[in-house]
Formats: C-alpha cells, sequence, structure tokens
C-alpha cells in the first residue's frame, strides 16, 4: 500500500528562540500541560528505544510516570527485554508525538533504577488487578496460550487474597537522566522547527537551531 499521496501541511503554531524557554525541562512541562489540557487520550505516552548486545534497536511504548528537572521515570518488569537491554547499556532515547499539536520531542540519556522505596510507594498506588498482573506476566518471554496467563493470574490472586500485594522484586522504576533534548514543532511547507538543547561538561544547557 502507497502513502506517497497522504500529507498534511503543519500549520497550528510556530517555536521560537524569543518564546521558548532556555531550559528543557521547563519547555518540556510548559507543552506538557498544554496537553493535559486537551483531550488527547494518551498524553504521557513515549515510545523507548534501546538496543541490544548486537547493536539492534527495539522501541515500545511505555508510560510516562513522573518527571522533574532529574529526568523522566518509568516502570517496567526489570527482567523484560528492554530491562535486560537497559542493564547492559544504560542509555536511551524516547519520544513524544503529540500530533493534535503537530509536535514531537526527543530525549536522549543515561539510565539507571531509581530507588526501591519510590517504586514500592508507586506500586501501591497501583490498581490491585495492574499489582497482581506484574506478578502473573513473565514479560517479554514465550508462552504457550492465553489460558497460561490467565492460570498464572488466578494463582496470584488466591495467593495475595485478603491482604496487601508486595512488589516483585523484578519490576520497578527506571529514571532517564537527559543529555539531549529536541522539541519539534511542524510547520508549512516542511520547515519545521527544531529547537535542541545539549548538556555541555560544565553542566548547562546549549541551546541551537537545527534544519528541519
Amino acid at each position: 500500500m502507497s502513502t506517497e499521496k497522504l500529507r498534511r501541511e503543519y500549520t497550528l503554531a510556530h517555536l521560537e528562540e524569543h518564546t521558548a524557554s532556555e531550559n528543557p525541562f521547563e519547555q518540556f512541562a510548559l507543552w506538557f500541560r498544554e496537553l493535559l489540557q486537551s483531550n488527547d487520550p494518551e498524553p504521557y505516552a513515549m515510545t523507548l528505544s534501546t538496543v541490544n548486545a548486537l547493536g539492534k534497536p527495539a522501541s515500545r511504548v511505555v508510560l510516562l510516570r513522573h518527571f522533574d528537572e532529574a529526568g523522566f521515570v518509568f516502570y517496567t518488569n526489570y527482567q523484560s527485554q528492554k530491562g535486560s537491554e537497559i542493564e547492559q547499556f544504560p542509555f536511551v532515547a524516547i519520544n513524544f508525538f503529540w500530533p493534535g499539536f503537530e509536535r514531537q520531542v526527543r530525549i536522549e540519556g543515561a539510565v539507571t533504577r531509581v530507588e526501591s522505596d519510590v517504586s514500592d510507594a508507586y506500586f501501591a498506588s497501583r490498581p490491585r488487578e495492574s499489582q497482581i498482573g506484574a506478578w502473573s506476566s513473565p514479560q517479554s518471554t514465550e508462552i504457550g496460550s492465553r489460558a497460561e496467563l490467565e492460570q498464572a493470574f488466578a494463582a496470584f490472586s488466591e495467593k495475595f487474597a485478603d491482604r496487601v500485594v508486595s512488589r516483585p522484586s523484578h519490576w520497578g522504576g527506571y529514571l532517564i537522566k537527559p543529555d539531549k533534548f529536541e522539541f519539534w514543532q511542524g510547520r508549512p511547507g516542511r520547515l519545521h522547527d527544531r529547537l535542541c538543547f545539549h548538556l555541555n561538561n560544565s553542566g548547562n544547557w546549549r541551546r541551537f537551531r537545527k534544519a528541519p
């Protein structure tokens, strides 16, 4: 199927140096607040990319659960494909695409596990079924059938009946510490705005524009 004739002109907004923040976290927060005020169904969805020992990349959508100037936090099974690749190569790229605003944000950086108490607190806030699901699913491994997964869920539901579901040790959070940001705003004629921030050796952010 060809998509050559499917085109959309981007006209909603622009991104200029004199109006953008000089701090990438503040710029992200500004755009994110605008998104939260819209009807976007998954404003916190982000594409996470990792690489394996052969240098082959893999991408998947995960959910952003917290961000501040320390970085961006998401949660997963540490024994999953993404978890295993992060343990080997602790650098990732994430991408937010917000088509309703004709925007995307690309971020790169090092990634580390969050403290256990942070993972405990978030796990305790999750719906009970999601908690039991974290115990039931051997994420990223091959299973024989859907029934096998449902049987595991039933078994752990019985195990934790009438008591608090504890966080499994193989499940928790990761903190991405950015050293690169790129804010992309669609513009007419494909002359898009790309405003970049790179962290220099002095710990300061250098802001500059890239050609689209």
